[in-house]
C-alpha cells in the first residue's frame, strides 16, 4: 500500500513530483465523460516513463491472438480499446530548450483532480538546463454536457527570462498501444488538414473499419488580452500542428485555449465526421470556456446531487467513496444500449477495455440505485441484443439446441478472450446474467422486461447448463465438471459449489419466469416458444430433475460448502502466514504454485453466499466466510468489497471497514501494485455497495427497500441517497439512529431494523434499533 496522494474530501491531491509514481497517477488522475476519456498525460512533451491514452468509447481492434497452438472453438482474436489520436498534446519551446519536465528541474509541482466540479488541474515551475525558469497552469475536462468534447486552458508565465517561447498545439494519430502485438499499429489515415487556428485528422481502424475525426481550435490570450493568432501549419502522417512563435517578458502569461472534439462512426455516416466536428467545435469555441466550466461543475452538481455519499468524521474513507463514484459516472452514463464498462473504464488498456461479469455482478447494483431504471436496463439490453452471438459461441463449443454461453470478454458480443481455462471454463458468467436481470426486476419491479426481453435470456442460459452438466451414475446426481469459478487461482476443477449454485439457480428462476410470463401474456409466451422452438414440457421437465439431483460438495466435519472436489487435500496454510515478501502471489510465484495452493484470488464460495444471503442461515454464512475468509489473497479488485459486505452481515465491524477501505482506495493507495496500467473501475461499483449494501443494510425484501444499518467505530455519521421506483431517499446512520428524508412528491413504505414505516412525500422519518 502507497500513501502518495494527500487526503482530501473532494479532491485527489499530488504535491511534489516523483516520476516513480506518474503512470500511477495518471490512472488516477484519468478523465471521461462516457463517450469518450485519457489518462492524465501531460499536455507537454515527457520523456519519462509515461503510459499515453486517448480513449473512443465503443471503438475497438480485434487483434490476432497470440498463441501457438489452437483449439477448437478458441477465439480469434482479443478485442482492444484502442488508443486514439492525442488531442491534448501543446508543445512548448523556451528558446532552443523543449519543456519537458523529465529534463527540467522540477521546482514545484501540484496535480490536483477536482471530483466536485470535474476538472484536473496542473500547476508547477520549472528550470530548463540554462536556467530559464516558467511557471505553468493548465485546467482541463471531458465535457459531461458536450460529451464529444473537451477543453483544455494552458498557461504559461516566464519567471526569470524575456525572449521567444513557441507553442504548438497538434493532434497526434501515429499512437500505438503498448500491448500490441508485434508493435502493430490499428490505425490508418484517412484525411487531415490545418489551418491558422484549427485543424483534424480523420482516422480508419484497420480490420473493423471504424472512422474517428479529431478536431482542435484554439485561441491565444497574453494577460488576458486576445491575440491575433499568426501561426506556421505543420503535417506529418496522422498529424497536424499550429507552431506559433511569441515574444514574452518576465511576468506575463501567455494562456493558449483549446477545444478538442473526437466523433465516431459509431454515431455519424463517416463521410459526415469533419462537418460533424466542426459543427462542435462551434458550439464549444462560441460558448468558450468559462460558459464549459460553468456547465461541467452544474453537471457534476446534479450527479452528485442523486449519488453522493457523505463520511462524517474519516477523510481517507469519504476520499476513497468519492473517488469511486465520480470514476463510474464519467465511465458510463447508460445513454447508449451498444455502451458497457470496461474494467478499466478510460484509464487504460488492460483487459482490452471489454466487457466482463463485473458488469451485472458488481455495476448493475449502483446503477439501479443511482441513475433510474432506463440506464440499468441498457446495460441488459446490450447483452439481449448479443444473445444470437452468444449462441453461436455455445455453439463454437458443441453446444446445440439454442443453448447460449454469454463471452467472458466481449466488444460485440464474441467471445475473445484469449486463455483457455478462463474461455472453456469460466462459465459462473453465464449465471451473473442471469442474476442481474432478476436483480433489475426485483429492484424496479419491472416485469414486462420479462415478457419481452428476459426469458429468452434465461431460456437460451438455462439450455446451456441443462446440456453442460454431467449425470454422475456412481453418485446419482448431475455433476459439474471442468470448470473455473470465481476464484482464477484455480483451474479446470469439478464441482465448483458457487458454479453450480448459480446454474441450478438459473434453472428454478427460469421456471418461476415461465410460469410468470404465461399467466402475464400468454400471446407473447406463445410467440417466444414458436421463436425459439421451445419444447416446454420436456425442457421444463430435464430443468427440474437438475435442480431435484445436483450434487454440492460439502464437508460434514467443517460444516461448509467446499470450493471444489479435493479443496481440503491441498495444504491448508492460512494468508496470515505467508511472508509479507510472497505478495502479491500473481507477481511472485509461479503459476504451478499457485494453482496448487489454498489461496482464493477472490469471493468464490462467498460470492454465492453474497447472491443468494436468503436461502443461508447465519450461523451457515458465518461458518464458510470463517473458513474461506483467511485464505483469500484479495488479488482481485473484486474481492474486497463482498467480503466487506457479508462482514457487515455477521456484525463484525471492523473486518467490513477493514475491508471497505482496502476497495475503496484500492487504486489511490495502489494496494495491488497495478494501478499504472488503470483503475479498477467496475470493482468501484463494488465500492458503494459496502457502504449502501454493507454498512447500510439496504436490500429488497418482498418489493420494499429493507435497511439494517451499521455504524462503523471510525465514522460519526453516513448517508446516502438511493432512487426506488419512483421515489428518492437520504439515508443517514448516526449514533443516534436512522434518519430518512424521502425527497420526491412519492409517498414510499420502508423496513428499517425490521420495523415497517411509511414516509410521506417531502417528509423525513427518524428511527431507533
Amino acid at each position: 500500500m502507497k500513501e502518495y496522494f494527500k487526503v482530501d474530501e473532494w479532491k485527489i491531491i499530488e504535491e511534489g513530483f516523483d516520476p516513480n509514481y506518474n503512470k500511477i497517477a495518471e490512472s488516477v488522475f484519468s478523465l471521461g465523460n462516457g463517450r469518450m476519456g485519457q489518462r492524465a498525460n501531460f499536455e507537454e512533451a515527457y520523456t519519462g516513463e509515461t503510459l499515453q491514452g486517448n480513449y473512443v468509447a465503443g471503438v475497438y481492434y480485434p487483434d490476432k491472438t497470440r498463441v501457438g497452438w489452437w483449439k477448437n472453438g478458441y477465439p480469434e482474436y482479443f478485442a482492444k480499446v484502442l488508443n486514439a489520436a492525442n488531442w491534448i498534446g501543446i508543445d512548448v519551446w523556451i528558446g532552443d530548450e523543449q519543456l519537458d519536465l523529465a529534463k527540467c528541474e522540477v521546482l514545484s509541482f501540484r496535480r490536483e483532480l477536482n471530483m466536485k466540479e470535474g476538472y484536473l488541474q496542473r500547476n508547477f515551475r520549472a528550470k530548463t538546463a540554462s536556467g530559464k525558469e516558467v511557471e505553468v497552469e493548465t485546467i482541463r475536462f471531458c465535457s459531461m454536457v458536450d460529451d464529444e468534447a473537451g477543453v483544455i486552458k494552458y498557461t504559461i508565465t516566464p519567471v526569470n527570462f524575456d525572449g521567444e517561447i513557441t507553442i504548438t498545439p497538434f493532434i497526434d494519430g501515429d499512437i500505438v498501444n503498448k500491448d500490441s502485438n508485434y508493435d502493430e499499429k490499428f490505425w490508418d489515415e484517412v484525411s487531415k488538414a490545418i489551418d491558422t487556428d484549427n485543424g483534424y485528422v480523420q482516422l480508419r481502424t484497420k480490420k473493423t473499419g471504424f472512422e474517428v475525426a479529431t478536431a482542435m481550435k484554439f485561441t491565444i490570450e497574453q494577460n488576458g488580452k486576445p491575440l491575433e493568432i499568426k501561426s506556421n501549419p505543420i503535417q506529418k502522417e496522422k498529424y497536424i500542428a499550429a507552431e506559433i512563435k511569441l515574444q514574452i517578458k518576465h511576468g506575463q502569461s501567455i494562456t493558449l485555449t483549446k477545444y478538442a472534439v473526437n466523433v465516431s462512426s459509431q454515431n455519424y455516416p463517416a463521410a459526415e465526421l469533419i462537418t460533424r466536428s466542426a459543427d462542435v467545435l462551434t458550439i464549444i469555441s462560441a460558448k468558450g470556456f468559462d460558459v464549459l466550466t460553468a456547465e461541467q461543475a452544474a453537471a457534476w452538481a446534479e450527479k452528485w446531487k442523486h449519488n453522493d455519499i457523505i463520511i462524517e468524521g474519516d477523510a481517507a474513507a469519504q476520499q476513497g467513496i468519492r473517488f469511486n463514484i465520480f470514476q463510474l459516472n464519467q465511465t458510463y452514463t447508460g445513454e447508449d444500449d451498444r455502451l458497457n464498462i470496461g474494467p478499466k473504464g478510460f484509464t487504460g488498456e488492460k483487459y482490452g477495455g471489454s466487457t466482463y461479469w463485473d458488469t451485472e455482478a458488481y455495476c448493475v447494483p449502483f446503477y439501479l440505485a443511482t441513475a433510474g431504471k432506463k440506464v440499468a436496463r441498457n446495460l441488459l439490453l446490450y447483452r439481449y441484443k448479443q444473445l444470437g452471438k452468444a449462441i453461436d459461441n455455445a455453439k463454437l463449443l458443441g453446444f446445440k439446441d439454442g443453448a447460449a454461453l454469454y463471452p467472458m470478454v466481449t466488444m460485440d458480443g464474441t467471445e475473445c478472450h484469449n486463455e483457455w481455462e478462463i474461455t472453456f471454463e469460466e462459465i459462473h458468467r453465464n449465471g451473473a446474467i442471469a442474476f442481474a436481470i432478476f436483480n433489475y426486476v426485483r429492484y424496479t419491479g419491472d416485469e414486462a422486461y420479462l415478457s419481452y426481453y428476459g426469458l429468452e435470456v434465461l431460456i437460451a442460459i438455462s439450455r446451456f447448463w441443462a446440456q453442460r452438466i454431467t449425470w454422475s451414475a456412481e453418485r446419482q446426481q448431475y455433476v459439474m465438471l471442468g470448470v473455473t469459478g470465481p476464484n482464477e487461482y484455480e483451474n479446470n476443477v469439478n464441482n465448483n459449489w458457487y458454479t453450480s449454485t448459480i446454474a441450478t439457480w438459473c434453472l428454478k428462476y427460469t421456471l418461476e419466469v415461465i410460469g410468470k410470463v404465461k399467466q402475464a401474456s400468454a400471446a407473447k409466451y406463445n410467440d417466444l416458444v414458436a421463436k425459439i422452438s421451445f419444447r416446454e414440457e420436456q425442457e421444463c421437465e430435464k430443468f427440474a430433475d437438475i435442480i431435484s439431483k445436483m450434487y454440492f460438495s460439502h464437508d460434514d466435519k467443517l460444516q461448509i460448502f467446499l470450493q471444489q472436489d479435493g479443496y481440503l487435500d491441498k495444504e491448508q496454510i492460512l494468508v496470515k502466514d505467508l511472508p509479507a515478501t510472497e505478495r502479491p502471489l500473481v507477481q511472485k510465484w509461479s503459476w504451478d504454485r499457485i494453482l496448487r495452493s489454498v489461496y482464493i484470488k477472490q469471493a468464490d464460495v462467498l460470492q454465492g453466499l453474497y447472491f443468494f444471503e436468503d436461502n443461508y442461515d447465519i450461523d451457515t454464512i458465518r461458518r464458510n466466510y470463517d473458513f474461506y475468509e483467511p485464505r483469500t489473497v484479495h488479488e482481485s479488485s473484486l474481492s474486497p468489497c463482498v467480503h466487506a459486505i457479508l462482514a457487515a452481515k455477521l456484525g463484525d465491524i471492523d473486518r467490513a471497514y477493514q475491508f471497505y477501505l482496502r476497495t475503496s482506495r484500492l487504486d489511490i493507495d495502489d494496494y495491488n501494485n497495478d494501478t499504472e496500467d488503470g483503475c479498477h473501475i467496475t470493482s468501484m461499483a463494488g465500492t458503494w455497495m459496502s457502504v449502501v449494501e454493507g454498512f447500510g443494510g439496504m436490500r429488497v425484501k418482498y418489493g420494499l427497500l429493507s435497511f439494517n444499518p451499521l455504524l462503523p467505530h471510525q465514522w460519526q455519521a453516513f448517508s446516502f441517497q438511493v432512487g426506488f421506483r419512483g421515489a428518492l431517499l437520504n439515508v443517514r446512520v448516526s449514533g443516534d439512529g436512522v434518519s430518512i428524508s424521502n425527497t420526491s412528491d412519492k409517498g414510499i413504505t420502508v423496513k428499517v431494523y425490521d420495523q415497517e414505516a411509511l414516509i410521506e412525500a417531502n417528509t423525513e422519518i427518524l428511527l431507533n434499533k
